[in-house]
């Protein structure tokens, strides 16, 4: 597994253009879920935080990421404090990415020159996230603003990098909706990595759906 710079890791968030999140007790499970998004293109990888033990899922999920898919960048996701972010970091994470602004989560992954994602919901928040060094910020819930929220913001800060979450779909409009109002990249978690897909093991399937929606990206930026 390579291992990139902060720098490095912030142009691949704005090339790939999508960031899959999956959270699951079954480090097996993470493992497919993981690959197949691999398989399908995907370059970035959010290990959603959640659940007892979650942290012994992530050591097995990037020891095989390290060996078996060279070019994954592994991040953590729904870190709430910088005791977790330094727990984290130290298993191999490359990214953090949380649900709201933390100063004491920014000064760990500052130290360490981990690129933060944050989740802001306001101008406000994204300005002072940005004055900490966030180089992106997540807009979260994605579906509570929409893409108009976007491009208010982009308007009088067009040097923003935005990451919805929470509220992309796999539909082309919707990503057209949010690409034309200037996002960064998306990230999407159940509505891509579906129950259904993962209760019937069918991989192959969310590998398709992964090369499809990359595709579909890459297709909104060429315009």
């Amino acid at each position: 597994m390579k291992i990139y710079s902060r720098p490095e890791i912030a142009l691949i968030f704005k090339e790939t253009g999508l960031v899959p999140l999956f959270y699951h007790e079954d480090p097996a499970t993470v493992i497919n879920v993981m690959t197949a998004c691999y398989k399908g293109g995907a370059r970035l990888f959010e290990f959603t935080n959640r659940g007892e033990f979650a942290h012994e899922v992530f050591a097995e999920v990037i020891k095989y990421s390290r060996v078996n898919c060279p070019e994954m960048v592994l991040g953590v996701g729904s870190v709430t404090d910088a005791a977790s972010a330094s727990f984290y970091l130290s298993m191999g994470a490359q990214f953090v990415v949380s649900p709201v602004f933390r100063k004491d989560i920014a000064l760990v992954c500052n130290r360490r020159k981990i690129l933060y994602l944050p989740g802001c919901g306001s101008l406000t928040e994204i300005c002072t996230a940005e004055e900490w060094g966030c180089e992106i910020v997540k807009l979260f819930p994605a579906a509570l603003y929409g893409p108009e929220f976007v491009k208010a913001v982009l308007a009088p800060q067009p040097w923003t990098s935005i990451m919805p979450s929470g509220g992309v779909t796999l539909e082309k409009e919707n990503l057209k909706d949010w690409f034309e109002a200037g996002v960064t990249c998306v990230g999407m978690g159940s509505a891509l990595i579906t129950k259904e897909l993962v209760k019937n093991s069918d991989f192959g399937a969310l590998e398709q759906k992964v090369s499809e929606v990359m595709d579909v990206i890459r297709e909104l930026r060429s315009r």
